[in-house]
């Protein structure tokens, strides 16, 4: 990798990264400290009385166990939504924005080979990835272990983040893919954006009933399930999605490396 670029990276999206980092603290750490299996009544309750919101944002079930209560209400759809807002950012401004502003004429005058300019972005890009989902692990550990000790299961709860970070990484690497393969700022942000977004809405709508479940087939998040993994099932579907973040940032830096880039 370009050891300047990475450090001149690392400086420009630091803050980025701190202010996700505060935002996913806030909700951890207050979904973590509402757990009570007694809620589990009052939570039905309110299921009961909207069951197709509940189920649209994978809280159908609140699950027994604080594992499971995690699963659901954290990484059901929180801890999905929130990364791709900052994959989203941070493809912006590893990629696309020095073509926008013309910068890339200064990455591609430099002697350093293309390959080692993407592969540096791409290593921040993944960086950050596992930098927050990490962080979410050992933070909602610490807390559990504090505020209700040996409640949480680690090692299906190391599961249930192992899912999310593939999760995350091939979306990252779709957005990637697709801010290589575009020259305008527009398709180069929204084609890997937009379709990352419409998998995560068609999944939520294959959650509301049974009419719409056959569009579990047309996206990948079927291959993460938070509320199984929590329970130690479903772990083989997550091979699926490295292999398919590897194939996609691979994919990209080929791209990259190959295209008659205009500056």
């Amino acid at each position: 990798m370009s050891g300047a670029l990475l450090k001149k990276e690392l400086r420009a999206n630091g803050l980025l990264a701190v202010i996700f980092l505060g935002v996913v603290t806030l909700y951890g750490s207050m979904i973590t400290s509402m757990f009570d299996p007694k809620l589990g009544d009052s939570l039905n309750i309110m299921m009961e009385s909207m069951p197709e919101l509940f189920a649209a944002f994978g809280m159908s079930n609140p699950g027994a166990s604080l594992t499971q209560f995690l699963a659901n209400y954290l990484y059901g759809f929180l801890l999905i939504a929130l990364p791709l807002v900052m994959i989203l950012l941070l493809v912006q401004r590893l990629l696309i924005r020095y073509t926008d502003r013309g910068a890339m004429a200064w990455l591609l005058a430099s002697p350093t080979p293309r390959w080692k300019l993407v592969l540096t972005q791409a290593f921040v890009l993944v960086a950050a990835v596992v930098l927050l989902v990490g962080y979410m692990t050992g933070l909602c550990s610490v807390l559990a272990e504090v505020l209700f000790p040996g409640e949480l299961e680690l090692d299906r709860f190391a599961l249930v983040n192992l899912g999310d970070l593939g999760l995350l990484l091939f979306f990252a690497g779709l957005c990637f893919c697709s801010a290589c393969l575009f020259q305008s700022s527009g398709p180069a942000l929204w084609v890997g954006g937009g379709l990352s977004v419409a998998f995560l809405l068609l999944d939520m709508l294959a959650g509301v009933g049974e009419q719409a479940e056959f569009l579990r087939w047309f996206t990948p998040v079927t291959l993460y399930d938070p509320v199984a993994l929590a329970n130690g099932e479903n772990v083989l579907p997550l091979v699926g999605l490295y292999l398919g973040a590897v194939v996609l940032f691979a994919a990209g830096m080929v791209v990259f490396t190959r295209r008659d880039i205009c500056v």
